[in-house]
């Protein structure tokens, strides 16, 4: 071999030079040694953890799940919704009815089909999916603050549904939950010991929760960095110049609703399996706007920011629900001070209020001390 082919196969020292600064740089960025970290924190966390505590992890993740799906449709679309709690509860009362058995409950009837508990899981999310998809022309054609007034009347329709229609949902005091069956494993409280440790239902939920998590999480992340999510985020930007170039825009408001129905209907599963009982006040405007908060508080349009988002919401109750003792001015419902899920509203209230003001990308836009701003 000549001289001058070697020379053309060899990398040059510059290029060598390059590579190895590259490569030292990914080792010294802090982020996939904290992804990894907190994976494996997340794994053990049910060893270590009361019950308590993970039934709060819980909310979160069922929260996140539900918050990705409107970050779907608010933040990478720009459609306001703000009646994303009725879709969380078509998921959860539609597991309860097609899961649950019929039963006499408080002087009337509580009707169930009594289906498997996984079949009756995954048709509750596909029924959340056909009620979005039921509204989606109307949401194919509104945006802004229209659209956030059509929603809104699914909220009035729901709560009027969920408080009458007692032979399906119980009424006022709701109606019990059955617990899910999967691969003949069932997450109820039955004690099954691992390493010592006695797993009942938070314990082994909290392995379905992080699943269906990450299943959402990495989903929704595959359509925001593909073709749908440059389409959305057209559509987003400049609606009118989206449909000169081609992108059909009400096909793909619609087709966003009905799958950030979808995510609402898994949230609402996860939340009735942790609840074990569901309640029909709980699904009201109050929870439409948490999801909206956590959205904003965690960066529209970021997968990422809807889960930190979610946690910041969702925790922040139940920290100070468990610390009121010791927190000055909170204190329990009834004795004087603000009750906790009161201070919360306040502080979270504050946090969208500051996040607007000087952070407008949210709390996933904040850069991480190793990375360099673009």
């Amino acid at each position: 071999m000549s001289e001058a082919t070697q020379d053309a196969v060899a990398p040059s020292p510059a290029a060598t030079t390059a590579t190895g600064a590259s490569f030292t740089a990914r080792l010294r960025r802090p982020a996939p040694y904290l992804w990894f970290a907190g994976s494996v924190l997340l794994l053990l966390l049910p060893f270590y953890l009361d019950r308590f505590w993970l039934q709060a992890g819980l909310f979160a993740m069922a929260a996140a799940i539900g918050a990705i799906g409107l970050n779907l449709l608010t933040g990478s679309t720009g459609q306001l919704s703000m009646g994303h709690a009725f879709f969380l509860a078509v998921g959860a009362y539609g597991y309860c009815i097609l899961g649950g058995e019929s039963s006499a409950e408080n002087g009337h009837v509580i009707t169930g089909l009594g289906l498997p508990t996984w079949l009756a899981a995954v048709l509750a999310v596909l029924l959340a999916g056909a009620a979005g998809g039921l509204f989606s022309p109307i949401a194919g054609r509104l945006s802004g603050a229209y659209l956030g007034i059509a929603t809104l009347a699914l909220i009035f329709i729901g709560q009027h549904v969920l408080f009458n229609a007692g032979s399906l949902t119980g009424g006022f005091n709701g109606r019990p939950v059955p617990p899910l069956s999967l691969f003949g494993f069932t997450f109820d409280d039955a004690e099954v010991v691992v390493a010592a440790v006695p797993f009942q239902s938070s314990e082994k939920l909290w392995y379905l929760g992080l699943a269906a998590l990450l299943a959402g999480g990495l989903f929704a992340r595959g359509v925001l960095r593909g073709r749908p999510g440059r389409a959305l985020n057209a559509i987003r930007d400049h609606r009118i110049a989206a449909g000169v170039m081609g992108v059909p825009v009400a096909r793909y408001r619609a087709g966003v609703f009905v799958l950030s129905s979808m995510y609402a209907g898994l949230a609402g599963v996860l939340l009735a399996l942790v609840f074990q009982r569901t309640v029909p006040e709980y699904f009201g405007m109050i929870l439409s706007l948490e999801y909206l908060a956590m959205i904003v508080i965690g960066g529209l349009g970021s997968v990422a920011g809807a889960v930190i988002g979610a946690a910041f919401v969702s925790l922040l109750p139940q920290v100070l629900t468990h610390y009121s003792d010791s927190l000055p001015l909170v204190s329990a419902p009834g004795t004087g001070g603000i009750a906790p899920g009161e201070a919360s509203r306040y502080l979270y209230g504050a946090a969208v209020v500051a996040v607007v003001l000087f952070l407008p990308g949210g709390i996933a836009r904040l850069k991480t001390p190793g990375e360099k701003k673009k």
